[in-house]
């Protein structure tokens, strides 16, 4: 078995690991705005061709996306969060001089998924997007598909 060693901060391996978690943070960000993005288009999408078979009552079908990519949507911000409280951790024990071997590489979200993704869900950045999308599709509904 090898011995824990002290890392020193200006290591390559600490630089190394540093740079994969942001990638993968910023990668779950990207994929939470992807997700509004796509979301934004299919509904847009569904809205359109029920204007012109002109059924205006299957309009509710465009909840049906929106549900699904606010689920992803959280999903990703709840990784993002697990993801960046790993990044914190990592350099509170890097300035605290407690780093060890055994940190590097380890690429895992810490804390408990389940607590990030309800806090995703009551984040702004969800909800208030989300919210703002069915409110549109009711609105369309009801005054544009009519």
């Amino acid at each position: 078995m090898s011995e824990n060693c002290r890392i020193d901060g200006s290591s390559p391996s600490v630089q190394t690991h540093l740079g994969i978690l942001q990638a993968v943070i910023q990668r779950m960000a990207v994929n939470s705005t992807s997700s509004k993005a796509w979301c934004i288009t299919i509904v847009s999408a569904i809205l359109v061709i029920i204007a012109d078979k002109g059924k205006p009552e299957f309009a509710w079908i465009a909840v049906i996306p929106t549900i699904l990519f606010m689920c992803l949507d959280a999903y990703y911000l709840a990784l993002e969060k697990g993801f960046r409280a790993s990044y914190n951790t990592f350099v509170s024990k890097l300035h605290g001089g407690t780093l060890e071997t055994e940190d590097l590489y380890s690429v895992l979200p810490e804390g408990s998924q389940s607590k990030h993704q309800w806090e995703s869900f009551k984040s702004f950045s969800v909800w208030g997007f989300y919210i703002g999308l069915f409110v549109l599709v009711a609105i369309t509904k009801m005054i544009v598909l009519s």
